[in-house]
């Protein structure tokens, strides 16, 4: 079977459970800057004849039979919702949001309370008598003299860590033994102290006593790290590994990346205006402004700094940041770090938004009532705490009305959303010169670290030049900008591929 073939059988395959398409539902990827130069329809299905169709839906297994329909009808209901803007009561993918029942959301919070109100109880009696497991005991130590100094945590804080966080604290913070693919294998961690602290179990010969090696042996997700560790088999669902290169980047990726270090260093050890600038970092500037149709892009050390420190550097005081109540805590840290006045809209409401706008500009600033300098909009593409697409083109809309900039995190959305990975923006069939200020992470569809900021070449002037991760920050490490460099030739070549077969 030649390499073609077998990539039509991949990718061609048309779900029986798609609705069909009209003129409606594809999304050209030709006009735009912000689109590859190869044009097709987002639903590549579409182009295959029906009898084609089946004939290859039969010859190659699903591996998510299982959940395909509620899929294509989640996907199908958003796109109707986000780039056609028709999800009306009468429209077949209308559906009303799955809320938390009553009795669930009661008996939620009533475990809750049960833990509290134990959790002081255990607390008296210790107090009372003298003992228990978070008695401190006087010590010669200079900082258990509460006379001189304070604690270092709140009470709250302190209670929910020794009575809440501890019963459960063995489901965080697993060590993993294994790359980070769809699979891991998870190393099997004891407690001796009933789960004030946890260790790693190492080798069967460690096991504590009353323990026998069957146990773990015979169990059925069992199994060995290269030193001899036990560990446990686990389905990975806490990774992002969107294009899946965690999988299999010995194959894809390990050859460039391994490569780049015959040139160039892990670090650089210096700041990006300083020494911590090289041809990968530019390259890589490069690419993703080409990518996104932009002029210019600047990336970063770090996903959660791009948001906290880019922010300050676009707005300060005499300005507005109008932000979505559900947005990211990096956006939450950055704008109160501006000295920008915030005001914030209901989650994904266009209505709350323009009423918000019309607000501000009529008010102006408080007590002076002069306009603003300027009024930024903040969103993100992809909500990744709810999983809700952003209504961007409503929110674009609304901001070219009113005069407003718009600021868009697409963290969780580039690379892994629209018909070539271009984003929301793509998705929702929104150019993306339309968009002031792109942003994104190379964290989550990439398998890399870091982030970037694309907008036209001033505005990245201005962040090399006043932006505290590009001017104070470690670069971002040199090995990192190769991964991402082949991530996105990896990704253009399958995309490549995908177009040829689905056309021929």
């Amino acid at each position: 079977m030649t390499v073609k073939n077998r990539l039509r059988r991949m990718l061609g395959r048309k779900s029986r459970f798609r609705k069909a398409v009209d003129s409606t539902d594809v999304v050209s990827t030709s006009s735009s800057a912000t689109t590859s130069s190869l044009s097709y329809e987002d639903d590549t299905a579409s182009t295959l004849s029906p009898a084609s169709g089946t004939a290859l839906e039969d010859s190659v297994d699903d591996v998510y039979s299982d959940v395909r329909e509620t899929l294509e009808r989640l996907a199908a209901r958003d796109k109707a919702r986000f780039v056609q803007n028709h999800a009306s009561a009468s429209s077949p993918y209308h559906e009303e949001e799955n809320l938390m029942s009553t009795f669930i959301a009661c008996t939620t919070y009533l475990a809750y309370a049960t833990f509290i109100f134990v959790g002081h109880v255990r607390d008296f009696f210790a107090w009372f008598l003298g003992r228990g497991r978070f008695v401190r005991v006087a010590s010669d130590f200079p900082g258990d003299d509460w006379s001189r100094f304070a604690p270092l945590l709140k009470s709250w804080e302190d209670f929910y860590f020794r009575r809440i966080y501890i019963r459960v604290q063995d489901a965080f913070n697993r060590p993993i033994a294994s790359k980070p693919g769809s699979h891991i294998d998870v190393l099997e961690r004891v407690s001796d102290d009933a789960q004030k602290s946890m260790h790693v179990l190492g080798s069967l010969d460690n096991l504590p006593p009353g323990a026998t090696p069957e146990e773990y042996v015979n169990g059925p997700h069992f199994v060995e790290a290269p030193d001899g560790s036990v560990c446990r088999q686990c389905l990975n669902l806490g990774s992002y590994n969107y294009l899946g290169f965690a999988d299999d980047w010995h194959v894809t990726c390990a050859r460039d990346v391994m490569a780049s270090l015959q040139d160039f260093s892990v670090s650089t050890s210096s700041a990006r205006n300083e020494y911590g600038t090289t041809a990968l970092h530019r390259q890589v500037e490069t690419t993703v402004a080409r990518f996104l149709g932009k002029e210019d892009a600047i990336c970063l050390n770090m996903g959660f700094n791009t948001n906290a420190t880019t922010i300050p550097s676009l707005v300060g005081r005499g300005d507005l940041l109008i932000s979505d109540e559900l947005n990211h805590t990096s956006i939450v840290n950055g704008a109160r770090a501006s000295g920008a006045a915030i005001r914030v809209f209901k989650h994904n409401s266009i209505i709350d938004l323009e009423a918000t706008l019309k607000q501000a500009i009529i008010l102006g600033r408080p007590r002076t009532r002069r306009p603003w300098n300027k009024i930024l909009v903040i969103v993100e593409g992809i909500y990744s705490m709810e999983g809700e697409y952003c209504d961007l083109r409503g929110v674009v809309d609304v901001c070219k009305k009113y005069g407003a900039y718009i600021y868009l995190d697409e963290a969780h959305s580039i690379g892994a959303t629209g018909a070539t990975g271009r984003g929301c923006t793509e998705f929702a069939g929104v150019d993306t010169a339309d968009v002031d200020i792109l942003m994104g992470t190379f964290t989550k569809s990439f398998g890399a670290m870091g982030g970037y900021v694309a907008a036209d070449r001033a505005t990245i002037q201005h962040l090399r030049n006043t932006c505290a991760a590009s001017s104070c920050h470690n670069a971002l490490s040199p090995v990192v900008c190769q991964q991402v460099l082949t991530a996105f030739k990896v990704s253009e070549n399958w995309l490549y591929c995908r177009v040829s077969c689905c056309a021929g």
